[in-house]
């Protein structure tokens, strides 16, 4: 029998935290989880010897805290007063024991369930047991929940608002919630319209606090882990407009053993995920973890930025076949560069001042740029003459991580402009003539938006994008006649028009009338941007 599905409209509360409160989670949470490295064969000596692990090796003393259950943790049927019952053979000493288990070795259980009849792995699903469910696993002491989106009665997206709302409503109303994460958006991207999955994104962060939107993450040990990862890498830098103090977007876990991967590619998994401030869960076997991996997975440098207050996901700064290059702001006002050699052999590439959201020319009444390696966790003074960072001998699906010291130069917003949906950048050229092209690495694709909202691309930094006639042109006139805002929904609007930028079918950038997150309207704006969430 179908669960009865009423799409009415539900009040989407609940999620990063009431105005003046403390978010119920104010950092990017990091721990284990199991499912990428042992699936369903799940059981309690699991998260016994991960806990023992993480203590052993230090890990849990540098952030990660969190064990949290995935699939397969129940028996195949409710008990007759409809709890969840979990598998006696798999939890010989009950669900209980372990988080109290868990909270004595200083650690924070989560647990799992999907939103449909059924879960992903076939195991009883919390459809029409929301309350019974929120109140067992609390009283079991979890305060982490995972809640997958697997056998819904339909798969529209007014029926996930629907359900899923049902989980925002627990949220909202009890005042000792748990942490609440939303994995809906991740059965909706990839599609040839991404309206559902941005409305998702949208509801998501305002009812949780995390939502994974993308595949799952390759698992133990099939297929090939790094374009797995790099999928979800290539979702995750489309929706920086969503992440916010109290909600972080998701890109899945850091399947740390999986055996395809280089060390380069584990180190650069990691260094990604620490620059977007993302979850760090490790899905790997902890009682064979090396000395490699736990070197780098303790890197306080990097877990510094990945868990700085700020928690800005960090954006594209340019991007080619070869290279992507991010930045993002960090509290105390130094900058963070990160660079990802995607290429086939090793490699060098230096970024510019500009591009790293700096001037040059304020940069020069300074004496130099004190710059750290986070890799390396050296510290240099570099010329502000240089022109900018090098990094050099980057390996093969290497990264390179910098932390640009605060400096006498202001911090601009600087990055691509690019659809999200066709994945083309924004460019200008020497006539002032914009369009939507493939992405090259070059100048005339490195935008500022500055503070007055006029935008200019670092080729011509006397010249301002422009709504003319329908037609985005740069111009010098542009610099005090159009500035533009950015919407949660990914809109650019014109102030002057209320034109939003329109990637044409031939690449042409127009200004026409704004509809509700269109394919062709919707952009990503550099890290820095304000974000009008109306």
């Amino acid at each position: 029998m179908k669960s009865q599905i009423a799409l009415t409209a539900v009040g989407l509360v609940g999620g990063a935290a009431a105005a003046g409160s403390e978010p119920l989670l104010p950092l990017p949470p990091m721990g284990f989880n199991n499912w990428a490295r042992f699936m369903t064969n799940i059981t309690e000596g699991i998260f016994v010897d991960a806990a023992e692990a993480l203590v052993k090796t230090g890990l849990r003393d540098v952030g990660y805290n969190r064990l949290n259950l995935d699939d397969a943790w129940s028996t195949m049927a409710r008990a007759a007063n409809g709890s969840m019952v979990w598998d006696t053979k798999k939890f010989p000493k009950g669900l209980p024991w372990l988080t109290s288990y868990m909270k004595s070795k200083g650690f924070i259980p989560g647990i799992y369930t999907d939103a449909g009849t059924l879960s992903c792995g076939g195991y009883p699903g919390a459809l029409d047991h929301e309350e019974i469910d929120w109140k067992d696993f609390k009283a079991w002491g979890f305060e982490y929940l995972k809640m997958d989106g697997c056998n819904l009665p339909d798969g529209g997206e007014p029926v996930y608002r629907e359900v899923y709302a049902r989980w925002g409503k627990l949220i909202a109303e009890d005042p000792e919630a748990m942490v609440f994460s939303d994995s809906a958006p991740a059965y909706f991207e990839g599609q040839k319209n991404l309206t559902d999955w941005y409305t998702i994104m949208g509801w998501a962060q305002k009812m949780g606090h995390l939502a994974r939107h993308s595949a799952d993450i390759q698992t133990y040990p099939k297929g090939k882990s790094w374009p797995s990862m790099m999928y979800n890498y290539d979702q995750h830098v489309r929706l920086a407009r969503y992440q916010k103090v109290g909600f972080f977007n998701d890109p899945d876990f850091l399947n740390v053993d999986h055996p395809s991967y280089t060390l380069d590619e584990k180190k650069s998994h990691f260094a990604l995920w620490c620059s977007f401030s993302a979850p760090l869960l490790l899905s790997t076997d902890l009682t064979a973890i090396t000395k490699e991996e736990v070197e780098y997975l303790s890197n306080k440098d990097l877990i510094a930025i990945n868990q700085d207050k700020l928690i800005q996901q960090a954006t594209l700064v340019s991007r080619d076949s070869n290279w992507d290059v991010l930045s993002k702001d960090v509290e105390n006002g130094d900058r963070i560069v990160t660079i990802l050699n995607k290429g086939a052999s090793a490699g060098s590439l230096t970024v510019s001042w500009e591009r790293a959201g700096l001037s040059t020319k304020a940069l020069r009444r300074g004496k130099d740029v004190t710059v750290k390696d986070l890799w390396t966790g050296k510290t240099t003074k570099v010329d502000a003459k240089s022109g900018g960072i090098t990094a050099s001998n980057v390996p093969s699906h290497g990264t390179a991580v910098f932390r640009i010291a605060k400096s006498v130069s202001p911090v601009t917003p600087t990055g691509l402009i690019f659809n999200t949906l066709s994945m083309k950048c924004l460019t200008d050229d020497k006539s002032g003539k914009v369009s939507f092209k493939a992405c090259d690495g070059s100048d005339g694709q490195t935008w500022q938006v500055r503070r007055d909202g006029h935008i200019n691309s670092i080729l011509r930094p006397d010249e301002c994008i422009v709504d003319a006639e329908g037609k985005i042109l740069s111009r010098h006139s542009g610099c005090s006649t159009d500035g533009w805002s950015y919407a949660v929904s990914g809109n650019l609007i014109n102030g002057n028009s209320a034109n939003c930028l329109t990637e044409a079918a031939d690449g042409t950038a127009t200004a026409t009338k704004c509809g509700y997150e269109l394919n062709e309207q919707v952009v990503a704006l550099p890290i820095g941007v304000t974000v009008n969430e109306k």
